[in-house]
């Protein structure tokens, strides 16, 4: 897959070389501006923290603590007047601890749901990389473009491609864009310990002989996802701009999470120290539809401030219904300071599978006792900080730093859970 991707990168790269020097082609008397004026680099990081006390690994109780470190880069290079090339690259490393009780006997402590274990799942990194291509005509009134992806993790590997349209007219007033996109997964299972060929265990407490009778492996480890998205964009005056969009989204595989365990109430238990064994992981429906739909409110009040609104409903046949809505107020200090206040609610209906630790019973089909898809409500606040210099006096080697934001938000969650998100962006210019 690397060769792969570096050939594509070459065979682009050289397609927008030979338009460029193509003798055979008349010189334009007319000067057109190009889409993209000089390569830009992007460096993205983001750290998360989050603690809470409903972990899926465990059934619906347990430590949710965890942390999350994502560096990632951007580079856009213009191949010509008309074409940018953009590679997109970037790591997600995080600790969990919940995720350590995949295996919570590999320590050199009591095993429990409500503290880590040392084993080899209690950390991953996530890979991801992303080559996109796109190409303006020479009106700048329509651009097409394609991506391909590869994302990789300790359970599972994809692959996605995809492509995209815009059209703009009315003076480029107006602006309607149609997307759609494939991801192909495939997971490599990592299911709850006690579940695996050869678990042996002489300390069981419990009545009776541990036997988990509805556990059977997956047989099916792919997930598809197809996506088709619109979204229509007008400019109604100097002031306001408002956008709107509708997504399609059909999921067909491997849903459910092999790792994250079920406990049923009219099973027994069982444990291993204070760590209760699985009666089953996590079974949902091979099919998910979905429909999310919303719009954004972009509204300049003054020299100094501008108004932002976001808003989006979203149903799926599995029973969830939600509503995000949220709210920036950009001040703008000066030529090159601008600060802003953040604030998001967002509130979702469980899903027709989830119950609580021990709620499900063993006659279900599909079950499920992952908070996230429970029924709860969030609270996000936060603000931003953006520096942006259009001149680029600032440089690093041969690059003009053209601007920074950091933003930073606090965001609590009904049953309990909260989160710490911090995340910075420099962009440069290379000269």
């Amino acid at each position: 897959m690397k060769r792969i991707l570096i050939f594509a990168i070459f065979c682009i790269s050289a397609l927008g070389m030979a338009q460029v020097n193509d003798g055979s082609q008349q010189p334009k008397t007319e000067y057109k501006k190009r889409v993209l004026e000089a390569t830009e680099v992007d460096f993205l990081m983001s750290y998360y923290a989050q603690n809470g006390e409903h972990a899926a690994v465990s059934g619906g109780i347990g430590d949710e603590k965890l942390t999350d470190i994502t560096p990632t880069f951007v580079v856009a290079v213009p191949l010509n007047s008309d074409d940018v090339l953009t590679v997109d690259a970037g790591i997600s490393a995080y600790t969990s601890a919940s995720s350590s009780n995949i295996n919570p006997f590999d320590g050199n402590k009591p095993a429990s749901p409500f503290s880590d274990s040392s084993g080899a799942s209690r950390s991953d990194t996530w890979v991801n990389g992303t080559v996109a291509y796109a190409h303006s005509s020479d009106d700048r009134n329509h651009i097409m473009g394609g991506h391909v992806s590869v994302a990789s993790e300790f359970d599972y590997f994809s692959i996605g491609f995809g492509g995209s349209y815009t059209y703009l007219f009315n003076e480029k007033n107006t602006e309607i864009g149609v997307k759609a996109n494939v991801y192909l997964d495939t997971w490599n299972p990592q299911y709850p310990i006690e579940l695996r060929p050869g678990f042996s265990y002489s300390n069981i407490a419990g009545e009776g002989t541990y036997n988990p009778y509805k556990y059977e492996k997956f047989s099916d480890l792919g997930r598809n996802s197809y996506s088709l998205s619109l979204s229509f964009s007008q400019i109604l005056n100097k002031n306001l701009q408002v956008s709107v969009f509708a997504d399609i989204v059909q999921q067909k595989g491997l849903l459910s999470t092999p790792h994250q365990r079920v406990y049923f109430e009219d099973e027994p238990d069982f444990y291993i120290d204070d760590f209760q064994l699985a009666d089953d992981v996590e079974r949902l429906p091979d099919s998910r539809f979905k429909i999310p739909v919303g719009a954004r409110l972009n509204y300049y009040i003054n020299q100094k401030l501008t108004l932002r609104t976001y808003y989006r409903f979203y149903t799926d046949d599995w029973g969830l219904v939600s509503h995000t809505a949220s709210v920036e107020l950009p001040f703008k200090i000066n030529d090159k300071f601008t600060v802003y206040p953040i604030y998001r609610y967002y509130t979702q209906t469980a899903i027709d599978y989830f119950a609580p630790y021990e709620e499900h019973v063993s006659t279900e089909d599909y079950y499920t006792s992952d908070y996230d898809l429970s029924e709860y409500n969030s609270n996000q606040f936060g603000a931003g900080f953006n520096y942006t210099d259009i001149f680029t006096s600032f440089s690093i080697w041969k690059f003009g730093l053209k601007s920074i934001d950091f933003r930073y938000g606090h965001y609590s969650r009904s049953d309990g859970l909260t989160a710490n998100i911090f995340s910075t962006a420099f962009k440069f210019l290379l000269d």
